[in-house]
């Protein structure tokens, strides 16, 4: 059992604290969505509504979950102390500037949590690595541990895919039913599919060998993919253009 604070209280923070239910831990949330604590409580037990400086005060793990601007007006101040940890997944808020906000706590990290920890199956890159992470989240999630905070902002740019793949398989979806004209059974369908090729904790190469099975030559798989080659180029070109954005000019830039 361990004494956790999250400060800020919106989607990802629901997420995680409903990912650690049933643990028995203490978990401490500040107010800021006051519909979104309210809910926790009701939801998880163990889980209190307390103002930030006694979030801070009363957990040894303390969670970061707030807008980097809006974190340099509510963290300088609080009660931070030296042997806590602070975790943050907070975007735009380097580790260099975390030490300064949080002094004097030295055991910081950052991950990029998604809503699909609620559940359990959410990759968790992290840097640096986090013993804390990996025993709170590790059994129901794969955690990855990276050697660069460079390496941490590609992986921020890398789970912006999810939108335009779900957005691929709506369309797929929406074609489908036209056939059908039955859109929910469609999308069941598409998504059903596609969840079987993905399991909650891939082994190496898994994503190669399940294309290397769809790849039959003249297959409509195969067929399909070829006629959507062009997209690849047009998506590598979307991720680079995060380069500026998440300051990765350098392709093994290091920014911690």
């Amino acid at each position: 059992m361990a004494r956790l604070g999250f400060i800020g209280t919106g989607e990802i923070t629901a997420a995680m604290v409903r990912g650690l239910a049933g643990q028995g831990h203490q978990i401490l949330v500040s107010p800021r969505n006051a519909a979104v604590a309210t809910a926790l409580v009701a939801e998880v037990a163990g889980v209190a509504v307390a103002p930030n400086d006694q979030v801070v005060a009363g957990s040894d793990v303390v969670f970061l979950c707030l807008l980097a601007r809006v974190a340099e007006e509510a963290l300088p101040g609080l009660p931070f102390r030296a042997g806590q940890t602070i975790i943050s997944v907070m975007v735009d808020a380097p580790l260099a500037k975390l030490r300064q906000l949080c002094a004097p706590v030295t055991d910081i990290a950052i991950t990029i949590p998604l809503p699909p920890i609620a559940k359990g199956g959410c990759p968790l890159p992290v840097y640096p690595a986090s013993p804390v992470v990996e025993a709170l989240f590790g059994q129901r999630n794969p955690v990855i541990p990276l050697r660069s905070e460079a390496a941490l902002s590609a992986h921020l740019g890398a789970s912006a895919l999810c939108s335009p793949i779900l957005d691929q398989l709506l369309a797929a979806a929406d074609w489908l039913a036209g056939f059908t004209g039955d859109r929910d059974a469609a999308e069941t369908y598409i998504a059903a599919m596609i969840r079987g090729y993905l399991p909650a904790r891939p082994a190496p190469g898994e994503l190669a060998g399940a294309l290397a099975k769809l790849s039959t030559g003249g297959g409509l798989n195969a067929t399909l993919r070829a006629a959507m080659e062009p997209a690849k180029a047009d998506l590598r070109r979307g991720l680079d253009g995060f380069r500026g954005r998440l300051q990765l000019a350098e392709k093994d830039g290091n920014r911690g």
